[in-house]
């Protein structure tokens, strides 16, 4: 058990590092490069992410599960045979899908993002899937072989070298008359990165190769049906998800051109929107994805035991915990999220978005939890429809409102905040189908009501204030965190619990 949660804490801390470095990331990048050029960007980006599950087809999951039952069964002589055949099959598809792709970026470009500035951003993004999709099947070699923390560094490694060259090579090129070059220099970098990420991974790879075992062993290739028949069936969810984001820039664009705004300035709205708003409110949600993490086998043992009791007990504290992170989150972003978002990525104006999206953006905290416990009690099927229809409802919505004149970009922001809440209830109700789990509503009802309150009573007060931003802010928390101790929401069995984790961390 020591192991599992020494194993927990460093997963805990691999996502908060990789959001910190993100986020510095993105704020370098809006600083240097301008609102336009991460415009640009931001819509080539989701289509970048679509044309890596297309090429990789789910071959990195596949290569990780197999890897990690030969290796625990000690067919470690196999395990390059795998590889190899992963790498063949890798070559194959980006043979395969390559060409095709690079004659739809046009069409991509032109006709479905009705921007050709995107053109040479997207190009660079093409040439850089290979790099990627060869890291994957390293990545789940090492998986396999239970090497996780080479994968972390590998991904941490890629963030610094992007920030490095963001903040100190990209100020040399950047032109601000010329903000689709810049976002292509951009996508270089996002290139770079990557084959540093490769690199290390490649040289973690040789370190840790298994020894041949036989000749035998040496010279039998792996048959490419027992991967493909792991690895297609894995693309399909992945591939689903991927390809809704990459249609949302598409009917973002669309709708805000419909509305009668110019493509340019619908592209730099969504740079703005999913560049800035969407990550800054996301940030703190590292808490609830460890807790998501740890979730799984806890609530599968207690359902192996049939320990009902003890089901209940570490699903009602997660989903307590998780959204006392998200009451803490949307007060936060409600009454400051647009003013710190112009301080950290030094925007143009105050849009005004975070005090739409923040009260929304609360249900998205219990979202990882509840798919999590789903996945637990078998329900994996479900939670992957609810996340679909989520999807589809939000695309569909953000057409309908974006293309009204009256409404235009607060339409696809409702539309995204729309995708959550479809998603987050969907998910609750499946989980209430079960009579054995005494989980509801009541668990969210009373901080989302403190975050009214707060949110009420500060509105009143901070104009009467005479302090800066970062005190009011600290106000905002403290007079929030007054609330939950004086009703309870904060119990002793939570500081038990975390006291116990440092305990058994220190064996």
């Amino acid at each position: 058990m020591g192991s599992f949660v020494k194993g927990t804490i460093f997963l805990t801390l691999v996502i908060f590092l990789s959001k910190l470095f993100g986020f510095v990331y993105r704020m370098q990048f809006m600083r240097i490069a301008g609102e336009e050029a991460v415009g640009v960007y931001m819509t080539a980006y989701p289509a970048f992410i679509f044309f890596i599950s297309l090429v990789s087809l789910g071959l990195p999951i596949a290569v990780a599960k197999i890897v990690a039952e030969l290796h625990a069964k000690k067919k470690d002589g196999q395990l390059q045979a795998v590889l190899k055949t992963a790498i063949k099959w890798s070559v194959f598809f980006i043979i395969l899908f390559i060409p095709l792709l690079y004659f739809f970026i046009p069409i991509l470009a032109g006709n479905l993002l009705q921007n050709e500035a995107t053109t040479v951003t997207l190009y660079i993004a093409l040439a850089t899937v290979p790099v990627v999709v060869f890291s994957g099947v390293l990545k789940g070699y090492l998986q396999g072989i239970a090497n996780i923390s080479a994968t972390a560094w590998s991904q941490m490694l890629e963030q610094l070298i992007r920030i490095g060259l963001i903040t100190f090579l990209l100020p040399f090129f950047v032109t601000p008359e010329n903000p689709t070059l810049t976002a292509a220099y951009a996508m270089a970098i996002t290139a770079v990165g990557e084959v540093f990420s490769f690199i290390y991974l490649y040289i973690t790879y040789l370190f840790s190769k298994k020894p041949k075992k036989s000749k035998s062993e040496v010279n039998k290739p792996y048959p490419a049906m027992p991967l493909l028949r792991i690895a297609v069936p894995s693309a399909g969810s992945k591939l689903f998800g991927t390809f809704t984001w990459f249609l949302e820039p598409i009917v973002f664009l669309k709708a805000l051109t419909v509305a009668g705004m110019t493509a340019a300035g619908a592209t730099t709205l969504y740079g703005i929107i999913s560049g800035v708003h969407i990550p800054l409110l996301l940030f703190p949600s590292f808490i609830p994805n460890a807790l998501a993490i740890v979730l799984i086998p806890a609530v599968s043992d207690a359902m192996a035991r049939n320990n009902y009791s003890l089901l209940n007990d570490r699903i009602g504290m997660s989903l307590r915990l998780s959204s006392i992170i998200g009451c803490y989150a949307a007060t936060f972003f409600f009454l400051h999220g647009d003013e710190l978002a112009m301080k950290l990525f030094h925007l143009e104006e105050n849009r005004g978005f975070m005090k739409v999206l923040a009260p929304i953006f609360y249900f998205y905290y219990i979202q990882s939890p509840l798919h999590s416990i789903l996945q637990a009690i078998d329900e994996a099927r479900p939670a992957m429809m609810n996340s679909i229809y989520g999807g589809l409802g939000k695309l569909f919505i953000m057409f309908v409102l974006a293309s009204q004149p009256f409404i235009q970009e607060f339409g696809a922001i409702i539309a995204i905040g729309f995708g959550v809440l479809v998603t987050s209830f969907l998910h609750i109700a499946t989980l209430r189908s079960h009579k054995m789990i005494s989980a509801g509503f009541r668990f969210f009802a009373i901080p989302y009501l403190l975050f009214v309150v707060t949110c009420v009573i500060q509105s009143y007060v901070i104009p009467y204030l005479n302090f800066d931003f970062w005190t009011n802010s600290g106000i905002t928390l403290l007079i929030l965190t007054v609330f939950l101790l004086m009703t309870k929401q904060f119990q002793w069995s939570d500081f038990k619990f975390l006291r116990s984790i440092v305990r058994r961390t220190r064996l």
